[in-house]
């Protein structure tokens, strides 16, 4: 259904060395400055606003991530921490829900965006 989700970043050096850790992989980087990391057919990326007003993050927003085991999505969270990351809500962990029995874990990046890694098993 999503073709890419882009986050703000105040500072796009810093989200480069969080973002890299966090999905274990560098950047692509345009002309116009902007990061990009692709996995199955999907775009995530990073730029400063293009108005050139402040980022902020979105009140209510997540941008999730799929994984393929709760492992990967525990070493996710963990190199997420330790590249400036802020663990919040609960411990990575399942959670049952209305939509079913998810793995979740929960992080805001440095300019405040919430993530959100999601392992989904098999019903």
């Amino acid at each position: 259904m999503f073709s890419h989700v882009m986050v703000g970043s105040n500072d796009v050096e810093r989200s480069r060395r969080f973002y890299d850790a966090l999905f274990s992989k560098e950047a692509m980087q345009d002309d116009k400055g902007r990061l990009a990391y692709r996995n199955k057919g999907a775009v995530f990326m990073v730029t400063r606003p293009i108005d050139g007003q402040p980022a902020c993050c979105a009140n209510g927003g997540t941008v999730g991530f799929n994984f393929d085991s709760p492992e990967e999505v525990d070493e996710w969270h963990r190199r997420g921490v330790e590249a400036g990351g802020t663990s919040i809500e609960d411990p990575p962990g399942y959670r049952e829900l209305p939509f079913g029995k998810l793995y979740l874990a929960y992080l805001r990046d440095p300019d405040g965006n919430k993530l959100c890694g999601l392992h989904r098993p098999e019903q």
